[in-house]
């Protein structure tokens, strides 16, 4: 089985004044597509040179002037962010590599002049459109990620919003991938951050013997606590991925004049309480009396907190939880809205492993099984202490849903 590799290149770009943490330096070409096997910038087979994990395991000890930084796939080949000892399979390493790849090619895109024509353009996923057409900066950026999870030779199935049923990619590839590839792209047009969700599984080799169709649906429908990995990348002022490999939760901001993400939040933690919640509270007279009443009592500091609490919502799903995961609050869709598969399971695992709390306003999110690929649901999502008071007026999860227009 080939396993795509990178040679390491000496730079002489210095690293850009942020707040950086060192481990080693890799430069890696990210102007063309990746393959699996090769790269046209000295990729060679596993064969040829060392592995990604193995060139990272290489570089264990820096000295403190060192002016090294540390890249995704640096840490992802370090262990990830767990205990000493730890390690994150080449498979996974490589995956995450081309999954960072097609997450900078739908940045740009995103920043792109030209993508206000593609923006306002409709196209059914179900339909047998042209695909030589024009299409969506969704439906653009969920071949993207389609494209890329193929050529890394590591993804039996991928499941994705934009599509009614799962991807069946390669019988042995030893992971599935969920994934919402831009979510909030009706708002592109504004400049209004977007983002990308994805989720990693490991593929369930006891269902191999079922038809193509009845396995990729089968293993993309996977309880949430049986993740290996989950995280979004933001599209912003900034472009953050924000990712746990299962031992914490760390952000890494795209550094332009390298083309790396590079670790900028090291284990994030969550305050156990903020001061901000995040909802559209234009449909106030459509909620249930507890969350009604929840609101009410925390804005005017007659909550647990004694501080009056701020309203923040941006109507992008990603920069919501981003900021929610720094600041601390609760981020929230009270209705039946929010897709459990490619929103709330990846979303979930990330926000407990930084160390809050994921429910629907009753459960905890990754406790509940997926019997369809579309199920919608209620989210709750962010700080242990004011997810906690929420759920404790019983009554938040929004049933009335007259249908709305924006």
């Amino acid at each position: 089985m080939q396993s795509l590799t990178i040679t390491l290149y000496p730079t002489s770009i210095s690293p850009p004044s942020l707040d950086l943490f060192p481990l080693r330096q890799i430069t890696a070409s990210v102007l063309y597509p990746p393959t699996a096997g090769y790269n046209r910038r000295g990729m060679a087979s596993r064969g040829d040179s060392a592995s990604f994990k193995s060139l990272a395991a290489r570089q264990t000890s820096i000295s403190s002037d060192d002016d090294g930084y540390c890249t995704l796939v640096d840490f992802a080949g370090n262990g990830g962010g767990g205990r000493q000892g730890t390690t994150v399979g080449d498979d996974l390493v490589v995956l995450l590599y081309h999954l960072q790849h097609a997450c900078k090619r739908i940045a740009s895109l995103v920043a792109s002049p030209f993508n206000s024509s593609l923006g306002k353009l409709s196209v059914n996923s179900s339909s047998g459109s042209d695909r030589d057409a024009p299409k969506p900066l969704d439906i653009v950026s969920n071949d993207i990620i389609l494209s890329s999870l193929r050529n890394s030779g590591k993804v039996a199935v991928m499941a994705s919003e934009e599509d009614d049923t799962p991807t069946w990619i390669k019988d042995d590839g030893p992971y599935v991938v969920v994934v919402d590839p831009l979510d909030g792209s009706r708002n592109i047009d504004a400049s209004i951050p977007t983002g990308t969700i994805f989720g990693i599984y490991s593929r369930l080799v006891e269902l191999d013997h079922l038809p193509v169709e009845e396995k990729a649906e089968l293993n993309s429908l996977q309880r949430g606590n049986r993740l290996v990995a989950s995280g979004y990348v933001l599209y912003s002022s900034a472009t953050i991925l924000c990712v746990t490999l299962g031992s914490g939760t760390h952000a890494f901001t795209l550094d332009h004049s390298t083309g790396e993400f590079v670790l900028t939040h090291p284990n994030i933690k969550i305050p156990t309480r903020g001061q901000i919640y995040s909802v559209n509270d234009a449909r106030y007279f459509d909620w249930p009396e507890g969350l009604r009443k929840y609101i009410d009592t925390v804005r005017q500091g007659k909550g647990q907190n004694p501080k009056k609490y701020s309203a923040r919502y941006i109507c992008s799903l990603v920069a919501d939880l981003h900021r929610t995961l720094l600041y601390g609050g609760v981020a929230m869709n009270p209705r039946d809205h929010l897709r459990l598969v490619y929103e709330g399971n990846p979303l979930a695992y990330l926000v407990e492993q930084a160390g809050g709390q994921a429910s629907d306003g009753k459960r905890e999110i990754l406790s509940i099984q997926p019997v369809k690929l579309h199920q919608r649901l209620p989210l709750f999502l962010g700080s242990v202490e004011d997810v906690t008071e929420l759920e404790s007026y019983g009554d938040v999860q929004q049933t009335v849903n007259p249908g709305y227009e924006v």
